[in-house]
């Protein structure tokens, strides 16, 4: 086996030696030449500190296995003072001053290396990724500075020529252009295009297979981005059950919720709503969102709302929205609502009777998914949505105007627990009202403890909230506690109602099943338990 042979280094002085002691060194080695390089390393690393004099005084062989090293290194200069050429785009020094008249910056001589990397990552990002730079001409204007001339070494600014999708190769060439902003003749920019590409997490039904890659030819710069599609077309349900307090007979109530997402592959989606509650009060919804309409960032949301009342009244309102998507998470837009209640009693009433209007409105929506949960997959939403317009009947035209919101959050606080907050109101402003434009509300999308859309208000807000322990990776428990504000004109009634109960969520095979018990209670009414409601439904993902 070769003997193993030894390096110690030595300093002018004391505090020389103990200044090389802190910079560290390699001591053992197997041949000689291990010792060389070693010594040329740490004269380097003397230089880049600012001992810029430092010299190698002489290698002395001690015995068969030590060697002694002596350097001179000098006092240490704590400032380098770098020149640039008339050429240099000095918006790249951004975060230092400089002399644009003289062409230099003045750098912490320990602050160098770190610097001109950050600098050449810069450059790389404005379309030049094979760019580099050095000093030369390195040399000691005093005692105190040194200066130097930077070099670049450039080569062709590079520009994205071709964008090509693999694995889901129907991936919509719109959200690749207006999503993640990503086109082609803009400079190439390695780490803004990866920014960009991680927009896919918060895609419904696509995400990121593995890293993007870039081919560089002589004439083109090629990037390859990798997807698969995502299942996520949705079907919900519940069945809900109660005591009728009148009847003391069980009733039944339920609704089926459809969501198509992606399935033509243009990143659309169609809704369909229908719901049958225990009050005899029957919804139909259906409404059909197009994103990116002819390979531009407006889109187009288009529906048809039917909402029957026993034998009272029937209401249909179709609505129109262009949207202009600003980015991944923001959505602003405009559009019209053109509604037709008729009343299908014998006789119409000061409260109740045939109308017809029409609203021109403006909307807002902001949402912040977390995808990477199955169980709570949005983070953040909110919506904002107001209506300016009139409503006329076979007695008068009145001026009326509209403002919904809906917004929630979850509150992550550590891997298992985490707190849901909701907010949601609507507020009709008019000088009179009809029953049949009314706002209804109450129930398991609501404030839960009451029955399904029992509730009739031309204003109101519901907090709902809950509290979410997870038991593990597919199941959770909570708490429900809602409350509630509502007005309803027409009776002259304001009341406040609450809501409280518990619930669990469980994510199968099938589905997200989930289960809600709770009780409500008014302001000036003791919860009965004969009033609390069970909710069951199941979300299933195909």
């Amino acid at each position: 086996m070769a003997q193993s042979i030894h390096l110690k280094i030595s300093g002018e002085n004391n505090l020389s030696t103990t200044r090389i002691d802190s910079i560290g060194y390699k001591d053992t080695f197997n041949n000689y030449k291990g010792i060389q390089t070693e010594i040329k390393v740490l004269s380097k690393t003397l230089s880049k500190l600012g001992y810029i004099d430092n010299t190698i005084h002489k290698v002395i062989r001690k015995n068969d296995s030590l060697f002694e090293a002596h350097f001179f290194i000098g006092k240490r200069v704590p400032r380098i003072r770098i020149y640039y050429d008339a050429t240099f785009n000095t918006e790249l020094l951004n975060d230092i001053s400089y002399n644009s008249t003289h062409r230099f910056f003045d750098l912490d001589i320990a602050e160098v290396e770190t610097y001109l990397k950050n600098l050449n990552t810069r450059m790389a990002s404005e379309g030049d990724p094979f760019s580099s730079l050095q000093l030369i001409n390195i040399s000691k204007l005093n005692s105190d500075l040194i200066e130097a001339d930077l070099e670049i070494i450039s080569n062709k600014k590079r520009q994205l020529d071709k964008i090509i999708i693999k694995g889901y190769e129907k991936f919509p060439k719109s959200y690749i252009k207006h999503y993640m902003k990503l086109k082609t003749e803009k400079s190439f920019n390695l780490n803004a295009i990866r920014d960009k590409i991680d927009l896919l997490s918060e895609l419904r039904f696509a995400s990121k297979i593995k890293e993007p890659e870039v081919l560089f030819t002589q004439d083109s710069t090629t990037l390859y981005i990798y997807v698969e599609k995502t299942k996520t077309n949705n079907f919900d349900g519940f069945l809900g059950f109660g005591t009728n307090e009148n009847t003391n007979k069980l009733e039944f109530d339920g609704y089926i919720d459809l969501r198509l997402i992606n399935n033509l592959n243009y990143g659309e989606t169609l809704n369909l709503f229908y719901k049958s509650d225990e009050i005899d009060q029957q919804t139909f919804n259906v409404d059909a969102d197009l994103p990116y309409l002819f390979n531009s960032p407006i889109g187009l949301q288009v529906g048809l709302n039917i909402f029957r009342k026993d034998s009272t009244f029937l209401t249909a309102k179709q609505y129109a929205k262009l949207n202009y998507l600003v980015n991944a998470k923001h959505k602003v837009g405009i559009g019209i609502n053109t509604t037709t209640s008729t009343n299908l009693l014998e006789n119409d009433t000061d409260i109740l009777n045939d109308y017809k209007s029409n609203y021109y409105t403006v909307h807002y929506n902001y949402t912040k998914p977390q995808f990477y949960d199955p169980l709570f997959p949005v983070n953040f939403w909110f919506d904002f949505s107001s209506g300016f317009g009139n409503r006329t009947d076979d007695i008068a035209s009145q001026k009326q105007s509209i403002f919904t919101i809906d917004t929630y959050k979850v509150f992550n606080l550590n891997l298992r627990n985490s707190i849901y907050a909701r907010l949601n109101g609507a507020t009709l402003v008019s000088d009179n009202y009809l029953d049949n434009e009314m706002f209804r509300f109450g129930g398991i999308n609501s404030i839960r403890g009451f029955e399904e859309n029992s509730l009739v208000a031309n204003l109101y807000g519901v907090l709902s909230t809950e509290y979410r322990y997870r038991l593990g990776s597919a199941l959770y428990i909570h708490s429900v506690l809602d409350a509630a504000y509502f007005e309803n004109k027409l009776t002259e009634s304001k009341e406040k109602l609450f809501g409280f109960g518990f619930g669990l969520g469980l994510l199968t095979n099938a589905g997200l099943f989930r289960l809600n018990y709770s009780s409500g209670k008014t302001e000036n009414r003791q919860f009965k338990l004969s009033d609390s409601k069970v909710h069951l439904s199941l979300t299933a993902t195909f």
